[in-house]
């Protein structure tokens, strides 16, 4: 199973979290990797975003909250997100994010691999 998710993280068209930017600055930095996990910390000042990206099945957690316009398949939308808020998601097929509050986003993204 694990052979064939990194089979189809390598044939996506777009690029993983870590790879995509924001008009051609990183956003997020690896803080740790290994056979099982890989830990990101993805930071966003107010107007930075993070290009249009896919995500493998992962953990977020919010170390500072804000407000994020987040667009996907299933349109725009503006979410407030709280310090300290966490969720998991199976994985997305591809979003885009831009900050567009007053706060610095910072996101903890544990990937299991």
């Amino acid at each position: 199973m694990l052979a064939l998710l990194m089979t189809l993280a390598a044939a996506h068209p777009l690029p993983d979290p870590l790879a995509a930017g924001w008009q051609g600055e990183p956003v997020c930095e690896k803080l740790h990797e290994d056979a099982e996990q890989r830990v990101l910390r993805c930071s966003f000042p107010p107007g930075v975003g993070h290009e249009r990206h896919y995500h493998d099945k992962h953990f977020g957690y919010a170390l500072s909250g804000g407000r994020m316009r987040i667009t996907d398949a299933s349109g725009t939308r503006e979410v407030d997100l709280a310090t300290g808020s966490s969720y998991a998601s199976d994985g997305t097929e591809w979003h885009e994010v831009v900050n567009v509050g007053e706060t610095d986003v910072i996101y903890l993204i544990v990937e299991p691999r």
